[in-house]
């Protein structure tokens, strides 16, 4: 794979070595909150694509104190890094972290903001489920350690999140990243390139609207289907293409050249436990897929960025 300082995308670990000095490491927990459209609040059931995990990639039981879950995962980095595993970042990624009453998230919050090796915190959560207390709570800690809100779009059309079960629209998401960002909190949002009834157009419309709202990071994930999933079954009844790894590789890159140099690229691909993932198979091998997205890039001779033309919200 290519060198960091090579690669045509602005990579977010990069940003977080040149900002903090080393490299920095996160560690996945789970909170033990819920989903708005699991139990009831907006839908029953979830997202189609997630699992009974709320497709967490954390491996401690959801069960252990959030401090030891904390102090396992550095200690699983330090295991594989020596003693270049120093900080790190407390991701909150498991369902909905933004879902309970702000005391609640206060106290949750305090395993990542009182440890001393945490440098920062990530909180993936839905634009449904951040009404106002929430993010003066957000503000509030952001000003104190360094902090990311991740909201999960997965495709700006309506159509398609309600056949996915998201239960929120693009205009609550378009809603939530303005207010966010308003408050001077940094913003990573997710897409899921291959869903279903999303065409080539359609997700490249959701760089877009992306691209125009001003959001500071990215994740980008090919669609895979896990077991305990609906889409399992739909998958397995052969209801639901997967792009190749080809076609995916060619779609990522398409996306990033629509994108901003200045937008951090949290993640370009997908990962799935390995026991729970069914499908695509090429999914397994991450370092294979980025290398292909690097070496098309080269072949193309473009960059994050290279394409961007100009973009308004008020188009979606």
């Amino acid at each position: 794979m290519a060198s960091v300082d090579l690669l045509p995308y602005n990579l977010f670990s990069r940003h977080l070595q040149e900002r903090f000095g080393e490299k920095i490491f996160k560690v996945t927990l789970d909170a033990g909150f819920d989903c708005p459209n699991r139990d009831g609040t907006r839908a029953r059931g979830g997202c189609t694509f997630c699992d009974a995990s709320g497709s967490s990639a954390q491996v401690s039981p959801p069960a252990t104190p959030l401090d030891e879950q904390l102090r396992l995962g550095m200690a699983g980095w330090q295991r594989k890094f020596g003693e270049k595993a120093r900080k790190f970042i407390a991701y909150y990624q498991a369902f909905t972290n933004t879902h309970a009453p702000v005391d609640r998230l206060r106290e949750v919050y305090r395993a990542g903001m009182e440890h001393p090796d945490c440098i920062g915190i990530a909180i993936g959560t839905r634009p449904d489920c951040v009404g106002e207390p929430v993010l003066e709570l957000l503000a509030e800690m952001a000003s104190r350690k360094y902090l990311w809100v991740e909201y999960g779009l997965q495709s700006a059309h309506d159509q398609t999140l309600a056949r996915i079960n998201r239960a929120h629209t693009v205009a609550e998401f378009v809603d939530a990243v303005r207010r966010t960002r308003g408050r001077g909190i940094e913003v990573c949002a997710h897409l899921i390139h291959g869903l279903p009834g999303d065409t080539p157009a359609m997700m490249l419309q959701s760089v877009d609207l992306l691209a125009s709202l001003g959001v500071e990071g990215v994740k980008i994930h090919s669609l895979h289907i896990v077991k305990g999933s609906v889409m399992a079954g739909q998958y397995l009844r052969g209801e639901i293409p997967l792009m190749s790894r080809t076609e995916y590789v060619q779609w990522v890159c398409d996306s990033l050249e629509r994108l901003p140099w200045q937008i951090k690229i949290h993640r370009l691909t997908g990962d799935a436990l390995p026991h729970l993932l069914i499908a695509p198979e090429w999914s397994r091998h991450k370092l294979a897929v980025l290398g292909a997205i690097q070496q098309e890039m080269r072949r193309r001779g473009t960059r994050q960025g290279s394409g961007v033309r100009s973009l308004t919200p008020d188009t979606y």
